[in-house]
């Protein structure tokens, strides 16, 4: 199977690379690893001669603009890149009988329940910040894109995920690290928001998943993975804090604390769908258990 991964330098991206290069299915060639050379949110219209170029059989669509308060700030830009770009991709793939699997995020829910109830696939999407309504744009031109076509020409897959983390770049907990160094610098305690909650989620994690579902040609449809568990980001901070041996204390404070340009879900915690072993991802801590080694790594360059 000829699999193309776009944005495959970012973080969800090489995760995908390195995890379909073990895949048997994609063959002694490995997968097809788009930069923004190749597919260009800017340029989307271009996409239509690489997928002539390449003859991917999937295209697994992880390049995104993904600062939520960069998406806040302009809007209009979020749509074309989010929204725009991946109906454009969507339509080339279709018009090809290529696959999509479009990665998406839990921003496309508002995050109001008061359950305690993960978001599931078939709950109503309702985002509160530009950068979900994007998202949620895509999604949309996606499903139009397919529906248009014979059922035959191709199988569209959504997978939704959150909270990510792993390398390269600075996620969440290497913010964390960071700001503690800070905190301890300056004598402080270590303030983090308690009142937003999602499941961090590992990256590589996310690709192994895909991969499964690639594998058993089970791609098409809505597909919510999240590693398991739920954590606030105080609590996630606390987990980094001590698996890095830092000396500092953590401070739950309100989001409102802070100004941001974007709003944030509250409650992002997504319902995780079945995987076709029957296996859920793992718990979260688990990942991050893996993950601190590296994280050390990149601290001490």
């Amino acid at each position: 199977m000829r699999v193309a991964v776009t944005g495959s330098t970012g973080r969800l991206g090489r995760a995908l690379v390195r995890a379909l290069e073990d895949a048997p299915f994609t063959g002694p060639m490995g997968p097809i690893a788009w930069t923004r050379l190749d597919f260009d949110l800017d340029e989307p219209e271009l996409v239509a001669a690489v997928l002539e170029r390449d003859r991917p059989e999937v295209v697994v669509h992880a390049a995104a603009w993904t600062d939520v308060d960069g998406c806040a700030r302009e809007p209009g830009l979020a749509l074309r890149r989010n929204g725009t770009a991946t109906g454009a991709l969507a339509r080339a793939c279709a018009e090809r009988e290529v696959d999509l699997c479009l990665i998406s995020t839990n921003e496309i829910f508002d995050g109001s329940r008061t359950d305690g109830l993960g978001y599931a696939p078939d709950d109503e999407p309702s985002p509160s910040n530009p950068y979900g309504a994007s998202k949620l744009a895509g999604e949309r031109e996606a499903i139009d894109a397919y529906g248009a076509t014979d059922p035959k020409a191709g199988v569209l897959g959504i997978a939704r995920t959150a909270w990510l983390f792993g390398p390269p770049g600075r996620d969440f907990p290497r913010k964390i690290v960071d700001a503690a160094n800070r905190a301890v610098a300056a004598g402080e305690r270590l303030r983090v928001v308690g009142d937003e909650w999602g499941t961090p989620t590992y990256a590589a994690d996310v690709a192994d998943a895909i991969c499964e579902l690639l594998a058993e040609d089970a791609h098409g449809g809505l597909h919510h993975l999240v590693n398991g568990g739920t954590a606030s980001r105080a609590e996630w901070a606390q987990d980094v804090i001590t698996r890095m041996a830092l000396d500092v204390a953590v401070e739950a404070v309100p989001a409102a604390t802070w100004a941001r340009a974007s709003q944030p879900p509250r409650w992002g915690v997504l319902e995780p769908t079945p995987l076709p072993s029957g296996e859920p991802m793992r718990p979260w801590q688990q990942a991050m258990a893996d993950y601190a080694p590296v994280l050390r790594r990149e601290v001490a360059r």
